[in-house]
């Protein structure tokens, strides 16, 4: 079992946020979250009245990280070798314009199914190189001793700025529709593009760049394969990410075929997930110690809480406990990122985390169809009582290597 420290001694549970550098991008960051968290949720709305068929959403929500899964690797290794800041200005950018163009297309009534799929293409290109510099920059912001805090606390806000997010969405859809949405995306982007530009790079502590030579993505993976400290964590990652993390699938069928609600129904569903990751949050910048022993109880838990959650019989308890779905979400994602960032040696943890990407969000294109035609077959309920029984059981399987001493112990 992998245990890790989170530093000597006991810093204070935000003491990453005394890093002026860290503190401007973690703000600007969660702004942007906002916005992001408003077009996701417009997007969902929109497919469903367009189609009305759940498994044309998982295939919309899948087409965003089809480019992650094929070129996710190779955009790990760029961000190994280049300036991580330049990149993420560069992505965030383009998210802007790509956010301006989708709300012009909305406002004018020109936004088709198959515009819609190029445009989720086109954002997942983008995520390719976005994705492992944004989880990486966060290592170049704070010295080593604080890193795992500095993640845990990222995650905390991020999940405080979704608290927003759906809300305003479910209240806008249902007022004005879901153009508005994408303006206040569009104008979002700025706040961390502004981040960026205030960062002080004397005060970063950039990761040494690899160099350009053969075989570098193989390499990435091999490195993975052979430590054990990455790769089961992976293994849960990759099924989880598949199967229990379609939740832009999932509840808005259950939302909408269970319990007949609404654009607000499904805003309040994804809100009271995302109070249960603050306090999921919480919990994981409090933690002194990781390991895949606890990530794999984690998984178990999480898995259990969604079954929970999918047989509740009435909307409000349904509610109830999709809180403390989030709390284990956050806290097993939290936990797994926190893993990988720490074990990877600092070269090689663009390409982990792209590998760690391509298994957390480009599983979507599989699970997202996958998780919406069993929602078609077996009812909505039934799609999100798959993700849980997936969590579950890998949760299980690593915990029982572990306790047979399969996973190896380092501390």
């Amino acid at each position: 079992m992998t245990n890790v420290a989170h530093g000597s001694g006991r810093p204070g549970s935000f003491a990453s946020l005394r890093n002026r550098n860290y503190r401007r991008f973690t703000i600007g960051q969660s702004t942007s979250v906002v916005g992001n968290w408003m077009q996701n949720i417009a997007i969902g709305w929109l497919t469903l009245e367009l189609t009305h068929s759940g498994t044309v959403l998982g295939i919309v929500t899948g087409a965003r990280y089809l480019p992650i899964v094929l070129f996710g690797a190779w955009g790990g290794l760029v961000v190994d070798r280049h300036d991580t800041r330049r990149l993420l200005l560069l992505t965030q950018i383009c998210f802007g314009a790509q956010a301006a163009l989708l709300t012009v297309l909305s406002w004018t009534h020109l936004l088709t199914l198959p515009l819609l799929i190029a445009f989720m293409l086109a954002l997942g290109l983008t995520n390719v190189l976005d994705n492992p510099a944004r989880q990486k920059l966060i290592g170049e912001l704070v010295d080593p001793e604080h890193l795992s805090n500095a993640i845990a606390i990222n995650s905390t806000f991020i999940n405080t700025a979704k608290l927003a997010g759906p809300g305003i969405a479910g209240s806008v859809i249902a007022t004005l529709g879901v153009a508005p949405c994408f303006a206040l995306d569009t104008v979002s982007f700025l706040a961390v593009i502004v981040s960026l530009l205030r960062l002080r790079t004397a005060e970063m502590y950039p990761a040494e760049r690899e160099d350009h030579a053969k075989g570098q993505i193989r390499a990435g993976l091999a490195y993975i394969r052979r430590t054990p400290e990455l790769l089961y964590p992976m293994l849960m990652v990759y099924v989880t990410g598949i199967l229990t993390w379609e939740f832009p699938v999932s509840l808005p069928l259950l939302t909408t075929s269970a319990f007949r609600a609404g654009p607000a129904g499904y805003g309040t569903a994804m809100a009271v997930m995302s109070v249960g990751g603050v306090l999921g949050g919480l919990v994981a910048v409090r933690r002194r110690r990781l390991g895949t022993r606890s990530l794999s109880v984690s998984a178990v838990i999480w898995g259990g809480l969604i079954c929970a959650a999918a047989m509740a019989p009435s909307l409000p308890l349904a509610l109830v406990a999709l809180v403390f779905v989030g709390a284990a979400s956050i806290t097993f994602n939290s936990s797994a990122k926190t893993l990988m960032q720490v074990t990877a040696a600092p070269r090689m943890r663009g390409r982990v985390l792209s590998i760690w990407s391509i298994g957390w969000l480009g599983g979507t294109v599989v699970g997202g169809p996958a998780v919406g035609a069993i929602g078609a077959t077996w009812g909505a309920r039934g799609a999100l009582f798959a993700g849980g029984l997936a969590a579950a059981g890998i949760g299980l399987a690593v915990l029982a290597l572990s306790l047979r001493g399969g996973v190896p112990r380092h501390d």
